[in-house]
């Protein structure tokens, strides 16, 4: 016989793993500027080669901003890179990527809430708590530690970190396989269909967000809920038991 208290512990979620940009910060309020300004250093001033490399990366230079079609969304800085360098003759992409990796760890952040209490709420509840983001590990502890609460997530991750990179599983099942955790027991909570396709491979649940540049339609087909922004989260988890 299955009772209302083993239904609510058969999908009670014990571990978060949180995509980085778009989720835990404001994309567009976080990057918009700083790419920018990264077009403007790697043009050397050269407005056509700057339209050029805006071009490649579906970005904006009026609005400063990035278009909903942009690679650099999800895409990790490597691949940025190879888009950047294809529009700058003789450039070195390793050099960009780097350069890419360094200037985005100052970059202006725009956390989508408090976060420190934010996630001390969270660890409160005994979840295991992690982030996984297709930017460089280097940049992630960065952005974390800036806002003070890296010390508090058990597991951070980026493309280059030796597990893969979104929309691959393998990273997401890293975290649960240090945190000792059942897949189905995780929360991947994403802002992009990378996010929530890696979530859905990896056989855990999908909780979207709309603090990223993709829209409830566009999200919803691979979300098992979509939330306004992670400050909605916590509520949800109580309705899961």
């Amino acid at each position: 016989m299955t009772t209302k208290a083993t239904q609510a512990d058969e999908r009670r979620i014990e571990g978060v793993l949180f995509d980085k940009d778009g989720t835990l910060f404001d994309f567009h309020g976080t990057w918009g500027v700083w790419a920018g300004g990264v077009l403007e250093h790697l043009s050397a001033g050269d407005a056509g080669r700057a339209a050029e490399m805006a071009q490649a990366i579906h970005y904006d230079l009026d609005a400063r901003q990035f278009h909903d079609t942009s690679p650099a969304i999800a895409g990790t800085n490597r691949e940025v890179a190879d888009l950047l360098a294809g529009c700058l003759p003789g450039a070195d992409v390793a050099g960009i990527e780097t350069y890419l990796m360094t200037s985005s760890a100052t970059a202006p952040l725009v956390p989508v809430l408090d976060l420190v209490d934010y996630i001390a709420g969270l660890r409160a509840r005994g979840l295991r708590l992690g982030v996984m983001t297709n930017d460089a590990e280097f940049s992630a502890r960065a952005h974390l530690a800036t806002v003070g609460i890296a010390e508090a997530f058990d597991f951070i991750a980026g493309f280059d970190s030796g597990h893969g990179a979104k929309p691959d599983a393998a990273p997401l099942l890293a975290f649960a396989t240090e945190q000792g955790l059942a897949p189905e027991r995780v929360a991947m909570v994403g802002d992009s269909t990378h996010d929530l396709v890696a979530g859905r491979a990896a056989g855990m649940v999908t909780v979207a967000v709309l603090t990223g540049t993709a829209s409830e339609t566009e999200l919803s087909p691979y979300a098992d809920v979509v939330l306004p922004d992670i400050g909605y989260l916590p509520g949800w988890l109580d309705r899961q038991g």
